[in-house]
């Protein structure tokens, strides 16, 4: 196993372009695409397909990707034991998060560990739900901050936070003028909602089948900015937690209401992959996070 020859494979996967890769590395795409193949041949099949817009891995390439990104990540670690001395945290820790946590808590994570454990390297990705999901089955990323519907922690989840859901509408709409709304006021309204698949989305369906209520979702976009923008110029409405509603009114004018009969939880996760090689600087950067949401500093409540 040569490490250059498969970081360079892993980089090529992430970046989807050869000469992407060519440009990061300084050198030219044709240098990079006679690795790719030489690499290929060693393998005995095509790990990439080349596309119209560059390269996305092959069945092949899918299969063998998780284990290579764990064989380098442990290769890397075995180096960084080797320079330092025992029981000091030191490596890179791929982290992923959504963007009402990216914010406050990962922001917060960084500061402390770059003032504890200043060997300890952050690679941080933001994303929504299915997208943190994806990257933590394929390996992509080693830990991720994520909403869980689930009231029982499963599959090694920490919860660090409980948070409650919001109707969110334009200034000055009746319907969310006072600190509660229903559930059952839901009915017929518009909402602009988070794309298929969505755990959340699920829930919150099921909840309304349970109260004859059909959620009428009009618009879909993952894009926090993009739901409270449309919902601030009105008829329109959006279902939020409260610290992406904080967030998005410091850009436009939101009005929001609490969720109630029933009040419908959601809970903040800390979800290791299973891919994750749980190193010194893994375990380090999990038990700060811990640490940051049981002290309250993040404004979790919020999120």
């Amino acid at each position: 196993m040569d490490y250059p020859t498969w970081k360079l494979f892993t980089d090529a996967a992430e970046l989807g372009s050869l000469s992407k890769v060519a440009m990061a590395y300084g050198t030219t795409q044709p240098h990079i695409s006679r690795q790719i193949i030489e690499l290929e041949r060693e393998c005995g099949g095509r790990l990439f397909q080349r596309t119209g817009r560059g390269v996305v891995l092959t069945e092949l390439g899918q299969r063998i990707a998780p284990k290579v990104r764990a064989w380098l990540a442990s290769t890397e670690q075995l180096a960084n034991d080797v320079r330092t001395s025992a029981g000091t945290p030191i490596g890179k820790v791929r982290i992923a998060s959504m963007p009402s946590a990216a914010h406050p808590l990962v922001n917060t994570l960084y500061k402390r560990l770059n003032e504890q454990y200043p060997l300890i390297q952050l690679a941080v990705r933001e994303g929504q739900g299915n997208q943190l999901e994806s990257w933590l089955e394929e390996g992509s990323v080693d830990l991720a901050i994520l909403y869980r519907t689930n009231p029982s922690p499963k599959n090694g989840d920490t919860y660090l936070a409980e948070t409650s859901t919001y109707l969110v509408s334009a200034v000055g709409d009746p319907l969310t003028s006072r600190a509660t709304v229903p559930f059952s006021a839901l009915r017929d309204r518009p909402l602009v909602f988070f794309c298929r698949p969505n755990s959340w989305r699920n829930q919150l369906e099921a909840i309304g089948a349970e109260q004859g209520i059909s959620l009428n979702v009009v618009l879909e976009a993952d894009s926090l900015s993009l739901q409270t923008h449309i919902v601030a110029e009105g008829g329109i409405y959006a279902l939020l937690g409260p610290y992406a509603i904080a967030a998005a009114a410091k850009e436009c004018r939101l009005q929001a209401s609490k969720l109630v009969r029933p009040v419908v939880h959601r809970y903040i996760a800390l979800a290791i992959s299973r891919h994750a090689q749980l190193t010194l600087a893994c375990r380090t950067v999990m038990q700060v996070t811990r640490d940051i949401a049981k002290s309250g500093l993040a404004g979790l409540a919020r999120i």
